[in-house]
């Protein structure tokens, strides 16, 4: 194994350098006294991002502690499909196709519950004239100048809220062959000129009069409530044709509230007197599922992808069951041999290749999610995660990177706690938004590196 080398800062600003086989012949230092200043040290830096240059006025004028530092580059990351991710009643849906020119070919499709409000008393004697489906949306990613096509069909099996469904289940299963209408569109964002809050665009698909005719005619028994109503008209199911264009997907906002009506399927019709509305809702209670599927075939990583034999100089972070990262860092059992230390804080840190993002036409995702290999157990948040999530960290920073704190993690290692296994990277936002990123990968000169911020103590 070669020697690594830890910076610590003395009393006086010089440097020295310390051998870590010179820890192993340290004995374990565990007076009270010593025990505060450990305390009071670690507490002043971990509120600070910058090593060895803070809390420095809590320590004792002596040399009986020292701080350094030590990065480690050694680091293995590979790019994998992320398989089956929950989609059913994510915050916002999505929807549409993309072609992105770096990761492959997307398609979103939808599946949607509308429940009534009240007995449409005014049916009796009416007529249907039509039907429409309303979808709002407000954000949109991707090209908004390629044609999107959308085709709508009417469920044939019921889906339920309490049921779990999953990015790659097929919808079209669901759903009847019979075509209820379809719609060419290109997205549209706009911004309001104040606030520059975006506004909600509103998308409309005339939908065949057989479903009119099949909502105006039902049984006064099928009408009784929502959850009977359901068993009548189970929802349409929304499915987005492949573009050969870059494309895009748009986030839908589906659910009504006090503020806002929602996305609704409303029936036209006029009985003796009235030309009249009846809205169905999709609503906070209204089952919601997406399905995606991709294509990586005509990607660059493509033949590298689901392998660990090559590392690759990026890898590729995509939600919606897309990519994930599987990250390995050999040897942090090495740090049980080091006695006399303190770990002040441990740090990975990922750059974004900017260049392979193009992260002016599609924005990064705003955090993503490190998670703890344990072989064939779900991968679960390191303990720093469940310290406090903001301490954790992940967010996009201004200098295009994210960090994870992983001190807890790495500390329950030198115990014994847990194995050394890896970590899988995912977006944080797995199933509502569609933003991905290219970061810098085990073989890139800026790399995934590891921050070790620590104390020695000294007798």
């Amino acid at each position: 194994m070669p020697t690594t080398n830890f910076m610590t800062k003395s009393k006086k600003g010089t440097s020295n350098c310390l051998n870590v086989k010179e820890f192993k012949k340290i004995r374990t230092y565990g007076k009270g006294k010593l025990c505060l200043y450990a305390a009071l040290l670690l507490f002043a830096l971990g509120s600070c991002s910058e090593p060895g240059d803070v809390g420095m006025e809590l320590l004792p004028t002596t040399d009986l502690i020292k701080v350094g530092s030590v990065v480690d580059k050694n680091i293995q990351a590979y790019t994998f499909q992320e398989g089956n991710v929950r989609s059913d009643e994510a915050p916002k849906s999505l929807l549409g196709s993309m072609n992105d020119p770096t990761f492959g070919k997307i398609s979103i499709d939808l599946a949607t519950q509308f429940r009534i409000q009240s007995f449409p008393s005014k049916f009796k004697n009416a007529t249907a004239d039509s039907v429409v489906l309303y979808l709002y949306y407000r954000n949109v990613y991707g090209d908004t100048s390629t044609v999107q096509k959308l085709k709508v069909y009417e469920l044939q099996q019921s889906i339920s809220i309490d049921d779990s469904s999953y990015t790659h289940n097929d919808l079209s299963q669901l759903a009847s062959p019979v075509l209820l209408g379809e719609k060419q569109f290109k997205p549209k964002v706009a911004r309001d000129s104040t606030t520059r809050d975006t506004l909600y665009q509103l998308l409309s698909i005339k939908l065949d009069n057989s479903l009119a005719s099949k909502l105006i005619t039902a049984d006064s028994l099928d009408m009784i409530n929502s959850d009977v109503f359901l068993d009548y008209f189970k929802g349409l199911y929304v499915q987005a044709e492949q573009v050969q264009q870059t494309g895009a997907i748009i986030s839908l906002e589906l659910q009504s509230s006090s503020s806002f009506q929602g996305s609704a399927l409303v029936l036209y019709y006029r009985n003796n007197t009235d030309t009249l509305n009846y809205a169905y809702r999709c609503t906070s209670f209204s089952a919601r599922l997406n399905s995606a599927k991709h294509d990586y075939s005509q990607t660059a990583f493509y033949p590298n992808l689901n392998k660990e034999t090559v590392t690759d100089s990026l890898i590729y972070i995509q939600p919606l069951g897309g990519l994930e990262s599987k990250v390995y860092i050999p040897g942090l059992e090495r740090w049980r041999d080091s006695t006399n230390i303190a770990i002040n804080k441990a740090e990975i840190i990922f750059q974004v290749d900017t260049t392979t993002s193009n992260y002016r036409k599609f924005p990064l995702p705003s955090q993503l999610f490190l998670t703890v290999v344990k072989g064939d157990e779900r991968p679960r948040p390191p303990a720093d995660y469940y310290f406090y999530p903001l301490y954790y960290g992940g967010y996009l920073r201004s200098d295009y990177a994210y960090h994870f704190n992983i001190t807890q993690h790495l500390e329950e290692i030198i115990k014994g706690k847990t194995e050394n296994q890896g970590f899988y990277l995912t977006t944080a936002q797995k199933n509502s938004q569609a933003n991905r990123v290219v970061l810098k990968g085990s073989t890139s000169k800026v790399g995934i590196k590891m921050v070790v911020t620590y104390s020695k103590f000294f007798q």
